[in-house]
């Protein structure tokens, strides 16, 4: 691999978010208990939905894949960080840091075309609910899924080839708790200024993207809320919206300030980075049952013990 693109580090060092133990031991207690309720809080979701049939609508659908997506993306570098947290050397692989920068942008890129089409499936849902199942038919939503995870590939594949280009020959301590494209990126031995150009252009055209859909069906859905002529009407169909406009903020905000910019590492990547790769798919479960009775009403007979997979009689699901 060196001989390939020329590179002669064979690893890197994470600096992680701190240099004080005692500050580590106590990240390592909060991160592993917000952890365990992502892997808790994401994993009772999707056995909630594949559970019961009654949740079979896209929206569920949906939200299930979003769960899942949670937990892939948190996995990729929660572990890690917390494995490195009592070893004195933090070291990781060129290849396991490639991979972990790939992985990353999988999930995280399939996570904003994701929420994008949950948008899309909210505007059909309130502003033609006539015609919302002949539009969102499970054939129709079953590719969209698999359009979702194409383009997540094709922009994560983008990042890490380009990524992998790059020529490092020393110093390989990387300022972060994982690997990504601006960390690597400023430790490259040569002039990476078109590489970035790319690289930042790839994460524009994603967001921009996403942002125009997002926009014209948030701008849609206002408009036809507005003509409702029921208060009741109005504000049931602005508590369908508000979860995933809650999501959407805390997963694009972070993002778009990191990836957005030029690859120049601030004090406040690490802190805003963990909005995204922590806290982001801890709270979309938290979120999105807290707003949904039906889902709570699920969780509770699932802990229980009352949930089988013939579904629950007692459920009526309105999207």
């Amino acid at each position: 691999m060196a001989s390939e693109n020329q590179s002669t580090v064979s690893e890197f060092i994470l600096s992680g978010l701190s240099q004080s133990f005692q500050l580590q031991v106590t990240f390592f207690s909060l991160f592993l208990v917000l952890y365990l309720i992502t892997l808790l809080g994401n994993s009772l979701i999707i056995t909630v939905v594949n559970a019961d049939k009654h949740f079979c609508s896209p929206m569920y659908f949906f939200l299930s894949n979003l769960s899942f997506l949670d937990l892939c993306y948190s996995t990729v570098t929660i572990p890690k960080m917390l494995s490195h947290v009592f070893l004195e050397y933090k070291t990781i692989t060129f290849n396991q840091c490639i991979s972990q920068l790939f992985f990353l942008h999988l999930f995280g890129g399939t996570e904003c075309f994701l929420l994008t089409i949950m948008a899309y499936d909210r505007y059909v849902a309130i502003c033609n609910p006539l015609m919302y199942h002949i539009v969102m038919h499970q054939r129709f939503c079953f590719w969209l899924m698999v359009s979702v995870w194409l383009a997540g590939f094709l922009h994560s594949f983008t990042q890490a080839f380009l990524t992998y280009q790059l020529p490092f020959c020393g110093p390989n301590r990387i300022n972060h708790y994982f690997c990504d494209v601006h960390p690597l990126s400023v430790l490259a031995c040569s002039d990476t200024y078109f590489i970035d150009i790319f690289i930042v252009a790839n994460s524009g055209m994603i967001s921009l993207s996403c942002f125009v859909v997002l926009l014209f069906s948030y701008i849609g859905i206002i408009a036809t809320i507005l003509k409702m002529p029921s208060a009741d009407g109005r504000s049931k169909a602005f508590s369908t919206c508000a979860s995933h406009v809650l999501v959407v903020t805390f997963f694009f905000g972070p993002c778009v300030f990191i990836y957005l910019r030029p690859p120049v590492n601030y004090p406040a990547d690490k802190v805003v980075s963990v909005l995204y790769t922590v806290l982001t798919p801890l709270m979309n479960p938290i979120i999105y049952t807290l707003r949904n009775q039906d889902m709570k009403k699920a969780l509770k007979k699932l802990l229980r013990g009352k949930m089988t997979f013939k579904g629950l009689s007692n459920i009526d699901i309105n999207d």
